[in-house]
């Protein structure tokens, strides 16, 4: 289905400050992005990204998963809550959850999320730390599709940015950050147009296969 013709209805799950819905909503407002931001929704109450999303006149919701006795049955009630929108795709923006295979399943290839690493390398937590202990040179973050293996999706879109000496994990991941907010609103922009989709495992940009880290770009910002 293409999504050309009207405004893909997108749901955010968030955790945190926001900042990848911020840059989200950006893309909105100067008119950037093709997309309804239809709903979000947090797993803990009180977070500055809630803010962000009443701010902008987003509906919010809060899921606290502290308030269920299993993952299942948390997933369950998340379903349920992002059905009740509708949506074309659901961005995972700082969501600090792992999620069922089940849930994951039901928003296959339509789910995004951001990771602050180039995968494969560095799946998991205190990315910009282990690239730094690593001796790596060049680090970034990826734009995803969410399958059942944790930061395992197949890769959209990947942005580098230089290690540079004397860097630590706060200044490094500043940089990285800088780049998480172009590349987000454009992979969500590619899927909103119609031109990426996930097709038998693997990320389609304009019925093109992407590569496994998916499309390149470089940045020299210091």
């Amino acid at each position: 289905m293409s999504l050309s013709s009207k405004k893909a209805r997108v749901v955010v799950l968030i955790s945190g400050s926001g900042s990848n819905l911020q840059a989200l909503i950006d893309g909105v407002t100067s008119k950037e992005l093709p997309i309804d931001l239809v709903a979000v929704i947090s797993n803990r109450p009180g977070v500055l990204g809630l803010e962000r999303a009443a701010k902008a006149n987003i509906p919010t919701e809060v899921l606290d998963h502290k308030t269920f006795a299993h993952r299942e049955s948390f997933d369950h009630a998340l379903m349920e809550k992002i059905d009740s929108y509708n949506p074309d795709l659901i961005v995972l923006a700082g969501f600090m959850r792992i999620l069922t295979s089940e849930f994951t399943q039901h928003y296959q290839g339509r789910m995004l999320n951001i990771h602050p690493s180039l995968l494969p390398k560095y799946q998991g937590l205190h990315t910009h730390q282990r690239a730094i202990d690593a001796g790596e040179t060049h680090h970034g973050v990826t734009v995803h599709f969410v399958t059942a293996e944790l930061d395992g999706g197949p890769a959209i879109v990947q942005a580098s940015v230089p290690v540079l000496d004397g860097d630590d994990a706060t200044t490094l991941a500043k940089r990285v950050q800088r780049q998480e907010h172009v590349i987000y609103p454009l992979a969500v922009k590619w899927f909103a147009e119609g031109d990426l989709r996930m097709i038998d495992g693997k990320s389609m940009l304009k019925g093109e296969p992407l590569s496994s880290s998916g499309f390149q770009i470089w940045s020299d910002e210091p």
